[in-house]
């Protein structure tokens, strides 16, 4: 299943470069500045076993036709080091790589987006994050904090004359700073790498 909505992902980028309308103009003033929005990952809540309570809001701002900023307040949690591929990776989900409880966490992103061609663009998104580590029982052990960055490269898709919008992407993420993480933690985090490459994305908003 995972694999099909990565396949499901990466097709529609594909199609949306063929018959989509072009991004803002530089000299176009008349669309929306502002939207808000999430991700479609908040379906991962619907999953029958660690569902990750997920919760993101993404409030944007176009600053030009071509430069969009982006606060993104979010939360989750999880049970598997973010060092492996949640999609590609089979060892996202075995028993013998999960922390001895979970990691919540609360983080806040700045997104910068630059459009390069029609709908394409890229994004740097960095994110400070507070952790909380927990063990089986649902007891908290530690706090932590991350620095979090995704480098993402996607398209935007007008529907409904522009009211809403998709965003299909494509991202490296990367963990560029944590603190150490306790025992059990660590050393299960320590075996996989900082970055992760190719996860996939789906962004929608609302326009105003």
């Amino acid at each position: 299943m995972q694999k099909k909505i990565l396949l499901f992902t990466l097709t529609l980028m594909m199609i949306s470069t063929l018959q989509v309308k072009a991004q803002y103009g530089e000299q176009d003033n008349t669309y929306k500045r502002w939207f808000v929005g999430s991700t479609i990952f908040l379906l991962g809540n619907l999953a029958p076993v660690n569902p990750p309570n997920f919760a993101q809001l993404n409030i944007g701002y176009r600053i030009t036709g071509k430069d969009v900023i982006t606060l993104e307040p979010k939360t989750w949690k999880y049970a598997w080091p973010n060092g492996i591929h949640p999609f590609l990776n089979k060892s996202y989900g075995k028993p013998e790589e999960e922390f001895p409880g979970y990691v919540r966490e609360y983080g806040l992103s700045v997104a910068y987006q630059r459009f390069l061609w029609k709908g394409l663009y890229a994004e740097l998104n960095v994110m400070p994050s507070l952790q909380t580590f927990a063990n089986d029982e649902g007891n908290k052990i530690d706090n932590g904090f991350q620095i979090f960055n995704t480098y993402r490269v996607g398209y935007h898709i007008k529907l409904f004359k522009d009211r809403f919008f998709i965003q299909p992407s494509i991202a490296i993420t990367h963990r560029a700073y944590h603190t150490e993480m306790p025992d059990g933690f660590k050393q299960l985090d320590d075996k996989w790498s900082k970055f992760v490459f190719g996860e996939p994305g789906f962004h929608f908003g609302f326009n105003f």
